[in-house]
């Protein structure tokens, strides 16, 4: 009988650490050719909206589905996974938690691949759902000193500051406007809602490593364009989804001249095929839309966990 896992589950079974580890293995598989990911599709009505994605990962056993849906009220997230070699529904679980939580680890295996070895401040742009998590993963990777935090909520970002602080026992301060925050960091974190960009390139310091993670449609924008002018490497999770929904690159790349030539995927940075650093002083940029391929990965690492500690309810399925 497969697994029905809540949100409640997902929290208790899944510590950052392992979603981090998750997502890079994932990414691995992906560069060896063995992990299937397919690209978001949506369905967009006036009043709702239903988005759906789907990965394989056959050397772990596992292939999935996230499916959600989106309304003025609430944003609803399961997870479906499978047996990859005989069809056989797994689990369900409640994706919400889990969602955030694999968004954040990308950014810190990105932060790990990408930004300098001795980074150890942080300016993030953003205080809501996904904001916590971005945190949290990147003081896994880097030993984090200080984190200057800017959004427009102001009660909502002293009171993120002072959580995160106690969290992570580092200084987390509420920082005065978005230049404050970015010319603070030495990894810089957009995590917004923003249709228009909040992150301007000459605020970056020389060896700047941004995480741009806040908007996955074409009509929204983190980034100004000279944001990606002065990038030297600019990783995508996925050049397909990308090219679809990002609009940071989708607008932006038209100010450099090669375009999306030299955009590469995080796996191969990962893999070590190429290069996510050339030197100190190099800004880099990790534009993360979201793939179905973390989803599949850290769902897989839950049920593993859940059967090993006999978490989640029991549902009676097909043929059973």
């Amino acid at each position: 009988m497969a697994l029905f896992l809540s949100e409640a589950d997902v929290q208790e079974l899944l510590p950052m650490e392992r979603a981090l580890e998750s997502v890079e293995a994932s990414l691995l598989q992906q560069h060896r050719g063995t992990a299937v990911n397919r690209s978001r599709e949506r369905i967009l009505l006036p009043h709702a909206s239903l988005h759906y994605m789907a990965a394989a990962l056959p050397e772990e056993g596992m292939l999935g589905m996230k499916i959600y849906t989106v309304s003025r009220e609430v944003l609803r997230f399961l997870v479906l996974l499978y047996d990859s070699e005989n069809g056989e529904l797994l689990a369900m679980l409640e994706a919400d938690h889990l969602g955030r939580l694999r968004t954040g680890a990308a950014s810190g295996v990105a932060t790990k691949y990408m930004s300098r070895p001795e980074a150890g401040r942080v300016g993030l742009i953003g205080s809501g759902r996904q904001a916590r998590m971005q945190l949290e993963a990147v003081s896994c990777v880097r030993r984090l000193e200080a984190a200057k935090v800017f959004s427009r909520d102001e009660t909502r970002r002293r009171e993120f500051c002072r959580q995160m602080s106690e969290g992570l026992q580092i200084a987390v301060e509420p920082a005065a406007d978005a230049e404050t925050a970015a010319r603070f960091g030495d990894i810089v974190v957009t995590a917004t809602t923003s249709r228009e960009p909040v992150l301007r390139g000459e605020w970056l310091r020389p060896g700047t490593h941004v995480n741009a993670i806040g908007a996955n449609m074409l009509n929204r924008r983190e980034l100004e364009d000279e944001t990606l002018v002065r990038a030297s490497v600019i990783a995508v999770d996925s050049i397909e989804q990308a090219r679809e929904e990002a609009g940071d690159l989708v607008s932006g790349l038209a100010a450099r001249p090669d375009g999306w030539g030299t955009v590469v995927e995080l796996r191969e940075i990962v893999s070590g095929a190429t290069s996510g650093r050339n030197a100190k002083d190099d800004v880099t940029v990790f534009k993360s839309s979201g793939i179905a391929l973390w989803d599949v990965a850290a769902a897989g690492y839950v049920y593993r966990a859940a059967l090993q500690s006999s978490k989640g309810s029991r549902l009676a399925c097909w043929g059973e």
